[in-house]
């Protein structure tokens, strides 16, 4: 199980130090850090992920204002110097609330407990084999089934996304912006230029995935995610 999250706290030092526990951490990601809620609910009307680190006490709009007007629903994990907002925190349903300063055993215990709530989400719901993104190609826009899709490649500023039994697809795209589409258990970066669809993989030998019909390398600042992945699948 992985978690794709962000952090967003208006104390610098607060965020370096979620950056250097979930370094600690090979199932956690962390995509991006900000420091005002502005910012970081204009990345979350565009982006997916499954978990936010979110800071209670900001200016301008609070952690807590932030959460309830985020329209997508990520997990929540409040962190705060005051005690007197976790009953807030709570209130909005928030998987943990970390007093500041903040320990690693903590931290990691309150990342456990998000792991533990995705893998109940994911049992709870059915497997949606309709699910499909749309992309711009050719001066179309094209409707692609995810369980059609087997591999993404970059190439230069385009990507090419390989079909399982239809034509690849050229889009003007970056690897980082298609991640954000699609969902985090079924596609994985292996690569600085490949994203793979898990169920498509058919070995992993001598840091490359065997596909169907590609063999792509494995990334050496990948290698470690990818065992992770694989093992606990």
């Amino acid at each position: 199980m992985f978690l794709k999250c962000i952090a967003i706290d208006d104390e610098p030092l607060a965020l370096e130090l979620i950056r250097t526990y979930v370094d600690r951490r090979p199932d956690v990601q962390l995509t991006h850090t900000f420091e005002d809620a502005i910012s970081g609910a204009e990345y979350l009307s565009a982006a997916q992920v499954d978990l936010i680190f979110l800071d209670i006490n900001m200016p301008d709009i609070s952690g807590i204002d932030l959460a309830k007007a985020l329209k997508s629903k990520p997990m929540l994990i409040f962190t705060t110097a005051y005690k007197k907002f976790a009953f807030d925190g709570f209130e909005l349903e928030a998987v943990d609330y970390l007093l500041k300063p903040i320990d690693f055993d903590r931290f990691s215990k309150a990342v456990d407990k998000a792991i533990e709530l995705k893998k109940y989400k994911m049992m709870s719901q059915p497997e949606q084999d309709d699910a499909y993104i749309y992309v711009h190609s050719s001066y179309q826009i094209i409707k692609i089934m995810l369980k059609e899709i087997e591999y993404i490649e970059s190439i230069e500023d385009y990507i090419k996304i390989h079909l399982k039994t239809e034509k690849a697809v050229l889009t003007l795209m970056t690897l980082k912006k298609v991640l954000t589409m699609l969902p985090d258990q079924q596609f994985k970066r292996i690569h600085r230029s490949y994203i793979v669809a898990m169920a498509a993989i058919k070995s992993v030998q001598h840091k490359k995935v065997k596909l169907s019909e590609a063999v792509l390398p494995i990334g050496e600042s990948y290698s470690e995610q990818v065992k992770f992945w694989l093992n606990n699948s």
